[in-house]
């Protein structure tokens, strides 16, 4: 029978980058299994059961040329995914067929093999992580003094610099890379636990060495790098850990929302833009519009990375006693989402952080526009100093502003300045000691020094850290 059209997945076909696909391709997963089964006959052959050396021979000649399409044939036969390896695996290596998944049950494959998957594609998104922060902290070094008005509410505010602003995205990105650094160096793996996580099966493989089980364990973790296994299990590790991971990667989809919001927020200012292509179309309807669609796109993505977090929660929240098998649909749909939408928001980030033009002449218009309302404070302590009344002064100031916030708003200028100076309670203090206060550079407080004591400190330190892990593949994606 010929299958039809068949659904695909966008974060396959449009969104994530190779490498991660790679990573949570059913082909991977089959090679993965096979080095773990591998492992186990290895350690188990080690510790003095009798398994052939040509067992070993043939299932390490096979380990990356499983036929998937014979696998679910078997599946369709035994309604059991691990079983279908098992048969297919015994019948390209006959010789393991006695030996192979010994004393295992298939969560020994299935879990560990998902520690392992997960813990490679947690490095692939630390190395994302790095690469945008590399990306964003050029761009707060760049632009670390251009003032810019800040804002509370969505309200201007007092001022800061573009690069300052910079800094609060890059600092939310550290502290992720953090704590994915730290998920990767204490991920444990699950290890050989047996049915129910009593190791009874290894128990008896051993004929009662208790040493021999521990130390089978020990082995098949260190083999796959981990510095030690779940100290007790069920016949699942605990899926507090994919909580745990899922967390790191909400934590990633926050950052990258409260980045895209702003740039989102910004590009309908004008001041900062997303990077568009020349050829770029907004509108099929309104051909003038330039639309911050990566910045949308990463918002988007992040929103549903964010649903599989709560996924995850529910179902650690939800186990029975040793086990239950209402955990593996949705983990088998949440856990891979969430690391390939990780994946694309992070390269988007990266593409849109390295492209962002900064349109200086709207930035000091926008400046320029608010810098005397901004200036009242000082204005109001100069007319006092020159021997004004302190409340006489503040009532003269609150008219005019009002009455020029009306102005503006109605798209006139902002003569806040001009019309203070005409005012006979200003004319001690005078049209130039007037004007020198309104340099906006003298309103950005520290901010200038914060990017530079921010990128040489913090974000320095945390790069030279965890610089081992800065080696994320270029994204061969369309952003």
């Amino acid at each position: 029978m010929t299958a039809g059209p068949r659904y695909e997945s966008p974060l396959g076909t449009r969104y994530a980058s190779p490498a991660m696909q790679r990573l949570w391709s059913p082909q991977h997963r089959a090679g993965v299994w096979r080095r773990l089964w591998l492992a186990l006959a290895e350690a188990e052959r080690a510790l003095g059961l009798p398994i052939p050396d040509e067992a070993l021979a043939q299932m390490g000649a096979h380990l990356d040329d499983a036929d998937l399409a014979r696998v679910r044939e078997y599946e369709a036969r035994f309604r059991h995914d691990v079983m279908a390896h098992i048969h297919h695996f015994g019948d390209q290596a006959p010789a393991a067929r006695g030996s192979l998944h010994l004393g295992a049950t298939s969560a020994f494959v299935t879990d560990n093999a998902d520690l392992i998957v997960s813990r490679d594609a947690l490095t692939l998104v630390l190395g994302r992580l790095l690469a945008t922060m590399h990306t964003l902290g050029a761009f707060a070094a760049r632009y670390g003094d251009l003032p810019t008005v800040a804002y509370t509410h969505f309200q201007p505010a007092q001022l800061t610099t573009v690069g300052k602003r910079a800094t609060l995205w890059l600092q939310d990105f550290l502290f992720d890379a953090r704590a994915v650094a730290q998920l990767i160096s204490t991920l444990p793996f699950r290890g050989c636990k047996g049915t129910t996580g009593t190791q009874a099966s290894y128990l008896d493989l051993f004929s009662g060495d208790h040493a021999k089980v521990r130390e089978l364990d020990r082995r098949v973790s260190q083999t796959f790098g981990f510095a030690h296994a779940v100290a007790v299990s069920g016949q699942t590790y605990t899926r507090k850990i994919d909580s745990w991971m899922l967390d790191a990667l909400g934590g990633v989809a926050q950052s990258a929302a409260k980045f895209s919001t702003d740039l989102r927020l910004l590009q309908h200012e004008g001041e900062v833009l997303e990077p568009a292509e020349q050829e770029q179309i907004g509108s099929s309807a309104m051909p003038y519009k330039r639309n911050p669609m990566r910045a949308e796109r990463i918002g988007s993505l992040s929103r549903h990375i964010l649903s599989q977090q709560a996924s995850a929660h529910h179902t650690a929240a939800t186990q029975w006693l040793e086990r239950t098998l209402d955990d593996s649909a949705v983990r088998r749909l949440a856990i891979p989402e969430a690391f390939l939408a990780a994946d694309a928001v992070l390269v988007l980030c990266r593409n849109v952080g390295a492209g962002l033009e900064v349109v200086e002449p709207v930035v000091r218009r926008n400046v320029e526009r608010v810098m005397p309302f901004m200036a009242t404070e000082r204005w109001l302590m100069l007319g006092v100093r020159a021997g004004g009344d302190r409340q006489a002064l503040h009532e003269i100031i609150r008219r005019h502003a009002w009455a020029v916030s009306d102005a503006v708003a109605a798209g006139g200028p902002n003569d806040l300045l001009d019309r203070l100076a005409g005012e006979p309670a200003f004319e001690a203090v005078g049209t130039v000691a007037l004007r020198r206060e309104l340099d906006p550079a003298r309103y950005a407080g520290r901010a200038p020094e914060q990017v530079r004591e921010f990128l040489d400190g913090p974000l320095a330190e945390a790069l030279a850290d965890l610089a081992r892990f800065d080696h994320a593949e270029d994204a061969s994606v369309t952003v």
